[in-house]
């Protein structure tokens, strides 16, 4: 019997490194948000592509090939994530992961572009996807298709008439304030209070202030996530009564951690999350868990996915061609039965954004609870 063992063993590494040996590593780079006011983001980011990739490998890797990756820090900087994405597409990568923060894949995908090379990014400004680059491609819902859902929901959920808006004076806070701003108009929703803050900023009295004298229906906060717990913190602390919608950001998990139950009764709109009721998203959050021993948030899952994009691109394909690679995940659906690592059913259109389920949040007790799923369009 130890024989027969030691036979299967010794078959299945030869096997492997049989597959390994029919061609070289297929490198990725990576540039995200390792230091600096990002490295949340950036860190789940990074930790979910690394997740993927093990797993992959373990598993003969793609057509016989073994990734690998190589990470870069922006230090959540615009002009050193330019820096560090030229550094890397001078290297000739198959495929380029990252940034994360919108205003850094602004400056950067000009280069992805200009190199004939796919970027697969964590952005969600809507503007993002929309000038007609063609090798951009989101992990997650534009503002663009989210912000509507969230409007809609402050409409016939709460029935506001009036919302104070607070958002970050970034490529991102703008974009999704220019969107939902929109959105309401459509539904002759006043705008009480129109709040620009500052990424990094450490105090919200004023604003909170602000906020209270608009005596709004609802607050739209749309921060990134150290801004978000904080604005919480303050909210709670000022004892502002009227509804918290978000997005993503405002309902993550570093929030929760970092506000307490000054997050509690927050409401959000988000198209990935770790709570979600998908056994496939489940099994994700416990692999993550085992491994880097604390519960990702929704940028885990964005790095997650994004090399599942890269395998499931690449084999229908049938060959590592890092030309047609943006031309085939244009209109590819990729069905979760049949690559479980895409955790949901999804599809990218002519732009590079995504059609897939996304969820209705609440924070109850400091956990997200999904109150509604939101299904695919198409």
């Amino acid at each position: 019997m130890r024989s027969g063992i030691f036979a299967g063993l010794l078959l299945a590494t030869v096997s492997a490194a049989t597959a390994f040996a029919q061609g070289a590593p297929i490198k990725l780079a990576d540039v995200a948000e390792l230091s600096g006011g990002g490295a949340t983001v950036g860190n789940n980011w990074k930790n979910g592509i690394d997740l993927a990739i093990e797993e992959i490998n373990a598993k003969g890797g793609v057509l016989g090939r073994k990734l690998e990756v190589t990470h870069a820090d922006s230090q959540s900087n615009p002009g050193v994530a330019r820096a560090q994405v030229q550094k890397a597409l001078d290297n000739e990568p198959y495929v380029l992961l990252g940034p994360g923060y919108s205003g850094s894949v602004k400056v950067t995908s000009p280069l992805a572009a200009e190199a004939g090379i796919t970027q697969i990014m964590g952005g969600e400004a809507a503007e993002l996807t929309q000038g007609g680059n063609k090798f951009l491609f989101r992990t997650s819902f534009g503002q663009q298709s989210s912000m509507p859902k969230v409007a809609k929901y402050i409409n016939d959920e709460l029935k506001a008439k009036s919302v104070a808006i607070v958002w970050v004076n970034n490529d991102f806070g703008k974009g999704g304030r220019d969107v939902i701003t929109k959105e309401f108009a459509k539904y002759n929703i006043k705008v009480a209070a129109d709040l620009s803050t500052e990424a990094g900023q450490a105090d919200f009295a004023a604003d909170v202030s602000k906020i209270k004298a608009a005596a709004p229906d609802a607050v739209f906060v749309y921060l990134n996530e150290e801004e978000s717990a904080r604005i919480l913190k303050e909210l709670k602390r000022q004892a502002v009564a009227a509804p918290l919608v978000g997005e993503t950001t405002l309902v993550g998990q570093k929030v929760v951690e970092l506000a307490g139950d000054a997050a509690n009764g927050a409401r959000g709109h988000v198209g990935l999350t770790t709570d979600a009721p998908v056994d496939l998203v489940k099994a994700f959050r416990e692999k993550f868990v085992k491994k880097y021993n604390y519960v990702p948030d929704h940028n885990g899952l964005k790095g997650y996915l994004a090399i599942y994009m890269v395998k499931a691109t690449t084999e229908k394909m049938g060959k590592v061609d890092a030309k047609k690679f943006a031309d085939t995940l244009h209109g590819l659906t990729i069905k979760a039965a049949s690559e479980p690592g895409i955790l949901m059913d999804v599809t990218f259109d002519e732009k590079g954004d995504i059609d897939r389920q996304g969820f209705l949040v609440e924070i109850v007790e400091g956990k997200q609870v999904v109150k509604q799923v939101l299904p695919k369009l198409n």
